[in-house]
């Protein structure tokens, strides 16, 4: 099923069980009858945060959808997959920074103090990055409102479709 979701959902400040919604985006028909209409509101839930780590370990959001909002409010229980997103990996990231710093620091080190300079210029220059990644933020997991997804049911949904006409 085609959605969009309404609510922003990030590993920064989302708490499992917090309220999230998207609408459906076209329409969902079966024996070509229209069994869930367009713009109906699916409600559900963040099931997973993990923050992730500045130097290792990514950072991870799951959702998951427990029911579908009709437009005349009538409410159908639903169950779906968990949609999830995971934040960049930080170890590259880090590791660049801290490579960076120390190979400054040897060359300054060098510069100033010679070969025994670099060495303290680099171990130096090290700490220096690895101080600055550790003050650094996250990679965060990002679910943006406004994206489009595609949700899976994981169990048979019953809808009654009224006849029209004779």
């Amino acid at each position: 099923m085609g959605i969009r979701l309404e609510t922003l959902v990030t590993s920064e400040t989302a708490k499992v069980e917090d309220k999230v919604v998207a609408r459906v985006t076209r329409d969902v028909m079966v024996d070509g009858r229209t069994a869930i209409p367009s713009g109906a509101r699916l409600d559900g839930v963040v099931s997973q945060v993990e923050t992730g780590g500045k130097f290792k370990n990514r950072a991870r959001v799951g959702i998951r959808f427990s029911q579908i909002v009709l437009a005349d409010n009538h409410r159908l229980p639903i169950q779906t997959e968990t949609i999830f997103r995971d934040g960049a990996a930080p170890a590259p990231e880090a590791g660049a920074k801290i490579g960076a710093s120390a190979v400054v620091g040897a060359i300054l080190g060098s510069v100033i103090g010679g070969r025994k300079g670099a060495a303290i210029g680099s171990a130096a220059g090290a700490a220096g990055g690895a101080a600055v990644v550790a003050k650094g933020g996250r990679n965060e997991a990002v679910i943006a409102a406004g994206t489009l997804l595609t949700v899976r049911l994981t169990a048979p949904v019953k809808i009654t479709i009224e006849r029209t006409g004779g």
